[in-house]
């Protein structure tokens, strides 16, 4: 049978489905994408480093000679091996679950998943290594059952080779299915490729996903669950052209991150704007930013408040300002605390304790915090502490922070942050927009009769 011969998606009734199983491909279906290389160069990058990524980027010709003239499946096993070798099976799951929903998400088929999300039952047939996409499929788009290739391990390692009855394509595919489902029969089967057939003529209905570039993705609103917090290093998704050249900007980004950073430290705070923007960093400033307050006239000094989307953001505010401004921090490594620019004071967390600390702080000068208490890439602000409405009913002004990056994140959870600041210098060109607000007006402070949680939204 040839796929041709089943109905494309778009014929595909979603509506009164609530009682029906679904069963789909993932790449090229569920996903606009039929190529997994991106997926696999981010597991070798975030676990492996660059390093791997170089190994699987030399790696992927050889695969692809054995996909068109040996078999689909040799070619997608030297690509797992090129992958997985080796790495620590807890540092896949971590990335799986914290690094890769951010990309899947993003490139999600909107016929696909209207088909997908209007069933009770949705289960996924996919060649990639189940523990690739499991966390994504379950956490994110409402998967009960995920059946993709399993990869070997040893003493909590992956060995690289696949275990029978090897990669899930074609036949394999549909006696996964057979096994999962015994007699019972699926409603829908979607597939998008002629290795599809075989799990799609076991279903009551079979449709076609055809192949179109130019449809938009399905939006972030749309999943049944938030993205709020995700990690790795890599801002956009790493396609074969874009991860050669992530391995050979790194030669050149990590001394020019080094500059800049020297430039950041060792040079005057007044001339700071100028070596970066030398260097290639933009810091762009809006507002109308406080002048400094003589130490005879002040009864305290100016509370910063910044939303926070690096570590480098207390600088950048200082950069903007022309003269250090010393910020507390919740967590920051010895590395950056050593070559700061600025005074960085740790909080204890404890409440009592801190808002002493900080109210000394205000007593010596200008202070800047970041009230989110960590970092967050999506477009919108965190919940504010509290604390920070208690401190003060002098000057608070509110100062937007928007970083540009076009190669690697400043932030990470699950990595070393010591190195934070240098991925973020490493970028071609990185921007910070630092936005000065309307200062806190007296009937919004805890004086005028407020609650401290009112002040902090």
């Amino acid at each position: 049978m040839a796929i041709t011969a089943f109905p494309t998606v778009d014929k595909c009734a979603s509506i009164g489905r609530q009682r029906d199983t679904v069963v789909a491909d993932l790449d090229g279906t569920l996903l606009r994408g039929r190529n997994s290389f991106a997926y696999l160069a981010l597991i070798a990058f975030e676990a492996g480093g660059i390093l791997r990524l170089l190994f699987l980027v030399l790696t992927a010709p050889i695969a692809g000679l054995l996909y068109y003239f040996v078999s689909e499946s040799a070619g997608i096993q030297v690509l797992i091996f090129a992958t997985f070798a080796g790495l620590r099976i807890c540092d896949i799951e971590s990335i799986a679950r914290a690094v890769l929903p951010k990309f899947y998400s993003s490139d999600l088929h909107p016929e696909s998943w209207r088909v997908f999300s209007s069933c009770r039952k949705r289960c996924v047939l996919t060649a990639n290594p189940r523990i690739m996409v499991e966390a994504f499929l379950k956490d994110f788009l409402g998967a009960d059952l995920v059946l993709g290739t399993e990869i070997g391990t040893y003493k909590g390692r992956a060995t690289g080779f696949v275990k029978n009855p090897g990669v899930l394509i074609g036949k394999n595919k549909a006696d996964s299915l057979k096994k999962a489902f015994g007699d019972e029969q699926p409603e829908i089967g979607l597939g998008d490729r002629q290795t599809d057939i075989p799990f799609m003529t076991l279903c009551k209905e079979g449709y076609i996903v055809p192949p179109k570039p130019d449809v938009k993705a399905v939006t972030h609103d749309k999943l049944p669950k938030a993205l709020v917090f995700h990690d790795g290093r890599l801002v956009q998704k790493p396609t074969p052209l874009l991860a050669v050249l992530t391995i050979l900007w790194i030669p050149i980004g990590f001394p020019l991150a080094c500059l800049r950073i020297a430039a950041g430290s060792l040079l005057p705070m007044s001339m700071v704007y100028y070596a970066l923007w030398a260097l290639g960093v933009r810091v762009t400033v809006k507002g109308n930013p406080p002048p400094p307050v003589k130490s005879s006239l002040r009864r305290s000094g100016v509370l910063f408040i910044c939303s926070h989307r690096t570590l480098l953001d207390p600088i950048f505010l200082s950069t903007a300002l022309g003269r250090p401004i010393p910020a507390v921090t919740y967590s920051v490594s010895r590395l950056s605390e050593i070559i700061s620019p600025i005074k960085t004071v740790r909080l204890s967390r404890d409440r009592a304790t801190d808002a002493s600390m900080i109210k000394k702080l205000l007593q010596q000068g200008d202070l800047a915090i970041c009230p989110e208490g960590t970092t967050c890439r999506e477009p919108f602000p965190l919940r504010f502490s509290a604390l920070l409405a208690e401190l003060t009913d002098e000057l608070v002004v509110p100062v937007a922070m928007e970083n540009r990056m076009s190669m690697f994140r400043g932030t990470t959870a699950g990595g070393w942050k010591g190195i934070d600041l240098f991925y973020f210098f490493m970028n071609p060109s990185p921007a910070c927009e630092v936005t000065f607000l309307t200062k806190l007006p007296a009937e919004l402070t805890c004086k005028s009769g407020k609650s401290s949680h009112e002040v902090a939204n």
